[in-house]
């Protein structure tokens, strides 16, 4: 029990991975109570940044970070862009109904 405790206070992965794991669950957790697209939109954000946590600690842990970064560097490209595609949905969609409810989503075509 003691050398369990040791090995964890000795390898902080365990502590950055719980946190990682709560900021995704409070990105889905945020994602689907709330009716408000911009709280959506900070819900994936969330759920990224627990994803760019979980690799970097992977790759200090594995002492593999170039890997680490490469992956990192790649998923906030891809973030910037799909925040950036669903800014502009959203941005339409409040112009069209001047709402923010995601219930009136189903107005928008085109």
């Amino acid at each position: 029990m003691i050398n369990e405790m040791t090995l964890a206070a000795q390898n902080p992965f365990w502590q950055y991975f719980i946190f990682s794991v709560l900021l995704i669950l409070t990105g889905v957790y945020c994602m689907t109570v709330t009716r408000n697209l911009i709280r959506v939109l900070i819900g994936m954000e969330l759920m990224t940044k627990g994803v760019t946590l979980i690799l970097t600690a992977s790759g200090y842990l594995t002492g593999n970070t170039g890997l680490s970064q490469a992956l990192i560097v790649t998923l906030i490209v891809v973030e910037v862009v799909v925040i950036s595609v669903a800014a502009g949905v959203v941005i339409g969609h409040f112009r069209k109904t001047k709402s923010l409810d995601t219930h009136t989503m189903n107005s928008l075509q085109g």
